[in-house]
């Protein structure tokens, strides 16, 4: 494949919020990184700094587009704000821990464990609206910098769709990956779509940030 029709992707979760330690539903609510979280964005932009990153995409999300400004400040990279990489939007979940999504409804929480790919939330993304947003954004993007290195920086679902773009998994396959807060993951994508190069980089973390889906998991591994 010709250098020049590559396009070399690093992905980034963003740092750890207070919610991400409660284990709260985020979704597209607007929640800041908390310290721990900023104290991760500068390793990581400490870590990123010498990479050729010719232009830097974050969530428009606040603890997405923090983590990125620290980033681009190190990079020396433009910065540009793309809604197409916010988290999943879970409707009327959003604000509520998994114990409480389970208390309250139920019967939605058995659907979004079991990974059904046409459930939404009440108000809402399906995964499956939500998987097909994420990849399209991130192919958009890519096709414009071919030959380029790029850096996304967005949120755990994202990651997780950009991971089972590349390892070909499918949508409704339990995870077994993970996606540490401030984590470096990088991919190639061509015409052929993506593939994956390193996953869940903390080396430059001296401990792991938070995976807010750790206890949906381990009710079913919901994303």
């Amino acid at each position: 494949m010709p250098h020049s029709q590559v396009t070399r992707i690093i992905a980034i979760r963003h740092g750890e919020t207070a919610w991400n330690v409660d284990t709260r539903i985020q979704g597209h609510l607007d929640i800041p990184l908390n310290e721990t979280g900023r104290w991760q964005a500068q390793r990581l932009a400490e870590a990123l700094s010498e990479e050729a990153l010719h232009a830097i995409y974050a969530s428009d999300l606040r603890r997405a587009w923090e983590t990125a400004h620290y980033v681009a400040q190190a990079a020396r990279a433009p910065l540009r704000k793309e809604r197409g990489l916010r988290e999943r939007g879970f409707g009327r979940f959003e604000g509520y821990t998994f114990k409480e999504i389970e208390a309250r409804w139920p019967d939605e929480a058995l659907r979004w464990r079991r990974r059904d790919a046409d459930f939404g939330p009440p108000g809402g993304e399906t995964l499956r609206g939500f998987y097909e947003r994420v990849v399209g954004t991130a192919e958009r993007l890519a096709a414009a910098h071919r030959g380029q290195t790029i850096a996304l920086v967005a949120h755990g679902g994202v990651l997780d769709c950009l991971y089972r773009a590349a390892s070909r998994v499918d949508l409704q396959a339990p995870r077994t990956w993970q996606l540490g807060n401030a984590s470096i993951n990088r991919l190639l994508h061509t015409d052929e779509g993506f593939t994956l190069v390193g996953w869940a980089d903390t080396m430059h973390l001296a401990h792991s940030g938070r995976d807010e889906f750790s206890d949906g998991d381990r009710l079913g591994r919901a994303a």
